[in-house]
């Protein structure tokens, strides 16, 4: 992965500022520095723009920015700071600015809505947009109340406990890119804790199949004492371990559970983002590279509870 800045995108709002905090963490974690990158107005662009055009000497070379200049505050409040914090304000819609900065990044973090939208929103369409075509793995941390939203269902407690503090991977065995699962892999090693990898499979329509029951969590070597698993999830577990090999040998001192789950892995990713530290899914179906993202991508973003990265291919042959 990238040694480059991790980035915060911040534009003053409270979903920002909570964007802005797991950035200071991310890059102190990975021990790289911090990029706090404001996208002006457009009132504000506009005004910089005939104050530019006026030549007035009287008047300071660079605009003032008042919520880099607030950010710049809080941080200077904060406990600990990263070896290397640099501010940026940036002009141009906030989409095309991010995905300029963002080319070397390790990492674009921002939050899931921004100051406009309707208080309902789920997923601001900034948000959306940088995550669709951003050049560098995008972090999307959702607002307050999104975070802090109750689900008493038991199998939604029992997938609680099961992510707790994990680094969760979304995963199609035979289809999604090594830069999606590396990522997963280098976030739980800086963090010191577990990748837990769910990947879905196929079930016929029956009127007796629970798809709302908790799913079982096993590590690799459980797969070795023939268990009492269907046989789909049998085949999926040991296509997952076969595709994880090479990582465990890479990151051997992080563990792995695994979990296979009937249906669609969208909403058990949704369920364990509750608790996870971080949901990692990739942004594209592999074999179709377009500008819409990929269905659980889409859906984990608009109804995750915690911090989800969107990982796009990132080597050429991936």
């Amino acid at each position: 992965m990238s040694n480059g800045l991790v980035i915060a995108a911040v534009d003053g709002s409270e979903h920002s500022l909570r964007a802005l905090d797991w950035a200071r963490g991310a890059a102190l974690l990975h021990g790289s520095g911090l990029l706090v990158a404001h996208v002006l107005s457009d009132s504000s662009q506009l005004y910089a723009g005939r104050r530019s055009s006026l030549h007035d000497a009287s008047e300071p070379e660079e605009y003032a920015d008042p919520v880099t200049d607030h950010v710049r505050t809080l941080l200077d409040q904060a406990p600990e700071l990263p070896r290397d914090v640099r501010y940026e304000s940036l002009e141009g819609s906030v989409p095309e600015a991010l995905r300029a900065i963002g080319a070397e990044a390790r990492m674009l973090v921002m939050g899931s809505r921004g100051r406009g939208g309707f208080a309902a929103l789920l997923l601001g369409s900034n948000s959306r947009a940088v995550a669709t075509t951003a050049p560098c793995p995008v972090v999307v941390v959702p607002h307050a109340a999104r975070h802090a939203e109750a689900h008493p269902q038991a199998d939604a407690d029992a997938d609680e406990e099961a992510s707790a503090g994990r680094v969760v991977l979304g995963l199609h065995a035979a289809e999604t890119p090594d830069d999606v699962v590396a990522f997963a892999f280098e976030e739980a090693a800086a963090r010191g804790t577990a990748v837990q990898v769910v990947s879905a499979y196929a079930v016929p329509p029956s009127p007796v199949v629970l798809l709302d029951t908790p799913f079982a969590v096993i590590t690799p070597e459980g797969l070795a004492d023939g268990g009492d698993a269907v046989p789909a999830e049998r085949e999926m577990l040991r296509s997952q371990t076969e595709r994880l090999a090479a990582f465990r040998e890479r990151y051997p001192d992080v563990p792995v559970e695994q979990a296979a789950v009937p249906g669609d892995a969208a909403g058990r990713l949704v369920a364990a983002s509750r608790s996870a530290d971080l949901v990692v899914v990739g942004r594209h179906h592999p074999r179709v590279r377009s500008l819409l993202i990929g269905s659980v991508a889409h859906a984990v973003l608009q109804h995750a509870h915690g911090p989800v990265a969107v990982i796009p291919t990132l080597t050429a042959d991936a």
